[in-house]
């Protein structure tokens, strides 16, 4: 399923328009992002925990020249499915 199905499905499971539907998809996207920019995380009970991990730097190797180089600390977006999640998937 990509952007589009969703917003479709949302557009025919809630009776909105699909411009409305749209509107709240990227609505959500939005408030996601913004909140894990910020370093909180989103929990949504029975669906799951978007959350952000701190990796360290680290050293790597370039595979075509297999020089070691340096690998840049960041941010990563993580997701942890929930339990209603789980079961649905089960």
């Amino acid at each position: 399923m990509n952007k589009n199905d969703l917003i479709s499905a949302v557009a025919d499971s809630s009776g909105l328009s699909k411009s409305d539907a749209a509107s709240a998809v990227e609505g959500v996207f939005d408030a996601i992002t913004t909140s894990l920019s910020k370093g909180d995380e989103v929990r949504l009970v029975g669906f799951g925990t978007f959350s952000v991990a701190k990796r360290k730097a680290s050293t790597g190797r370039n595979p075509r020249t297999g020089e070691p180089m340096t690998i840049k600390a960041s941010n990563q977006p993580k997701f942890k499915a929930g339990k209603g999640l789980k079961d649905a998937v089960n």
